[in-house]
């Protein structure tokens, strides 16, 4: 069972400034990682930014997760060595198979079936993971073909490997290739998607871990879970709390306070709740949003390492 720690997801920022300020709060309040997620919005390009943060700071830098459609994986080996070799090996690379809609039509990526999706992220999972090692890589792939000797190398070793997805076969890939899995709350495609799913998503769970559990074999308890929260509220008043959080996402107050991806309660309250769900699932790593940074710090504070 892996020790507690815990990341922030980063929001937008206007100013080389306001960034690192913001990095430097996450840093002060003992979180391990920042983390940057990867849409055609207002946020900043995941890879230079968290450069930036890890020159700054001792933080473990990550994204949460890129789109594999978005990036060739000989480009996105190179910029994650790249970025990897600066920070001197504190990058955690989340990537996935990319699932926002909205991001596809504003850039006018062509988004494959599912399965295809699936076929060319596994396809770039193992160029990745060989442009890293020492030699030529040579790979002629349906999806991809490269031919070179990927350099620079990360340093040391290669960049952590975070996988994230909920979907089955994502998931086995996960458990196979993975160092970190990041469990999202189901295969969606949209935000109309998406809060269904996540309410749901601790009935889902123990048979997501199963498919985790296939994939990995041997290596399973060698894996760290790691969870986006959707939802965080540090409050005394937990009923009254989950009941307003819970209308936010057209569900029920059970709902919230049995997602993984909510906490809502006093800090007593929630730091049961993240034992409970690590001593039932595994998951060690919550990824908390910005929002609550400040909020959440008396329970990263009493978790951290334990």
């Amino acid at each position: 069972m892996h020790p507690f720690r815990f990341g922030v997801m980063v929001g937008g920022a206007s100013s080389r400034q306001e960034f690192l300020d913001q990095v430097g709060t996450i840093e002060d309040h003992g979180y391990s990682t920042v983390f940057i997620s990867d849409h055609f919005s207002d946020k900043l390009a995941p890879l230079p930014a968290l450069v930036s943060a890890a020159e700054n700071s001792t933080l473990r830098v990550g994204t949460l997760v890129l789109a594999n459609d978005f990036r060739h994986p000989a480009v996105l080996a190179k910029e994650a060595a790249t970025a990897d070799l600066l920070s001197e090996g504190r990058l955690e690379l989340g990537i996935g198979t990319g699932w926002e809609r909205n991001d596809y039509e504003a850039s006018r990526i062509e988004r494959p079936s599912p399965g295809t999706q699936v076929d060319r992220f596994e396809e770039s999972v193992r160029i990745l993971k060989d442009l890293w090692t020492e030699g030529e890589t040579n790979v002629h792939g349906e999806h991809y073909s490269v031919h070179l000797d990927g350099r620079p190398k990360p340093g040391p070793g290669r960049p952590t490997l975070l996988i994230g997805g909920g979907a089955r076969r994502m998931l086995g890939i996960a458990g196979r290739e993975a160092d970190i899995v990041g469990i999202s709350a189901a295969e969606i495609s949209g935000r109309s998607d998406l809060a269904d799913e996540i309410t749901r998503a601790g009935d889902l769970l123990d048979e997501k871990l199963g498919w985790i559990r296939a994939g990995a074999g041997d290596r399973f308890d060698e894996l760290e879970f790691n969870i986006l929260l959707f939802g965080v509220d540090v409050t005394a008043k937990r009923d009254v709390a989950a009941s307003e959080m819970a209308n936010a996402w057209s569900t029920t107050s059970e709902a919230i306070l049995s997602s993984p991806h909510f906490l809502v309660g006093s800090p007593e309250e929630i730091a049961h709740d993240l034992v409970d769900r690590r001593d039932r699932w595994g998951i060690s790593y919550p990824v908390v949003p910005d929002s609550a940074i400040e909020s959440m710090a008396p329970i990263v504070e009493s978790l951290t390492g334990h």
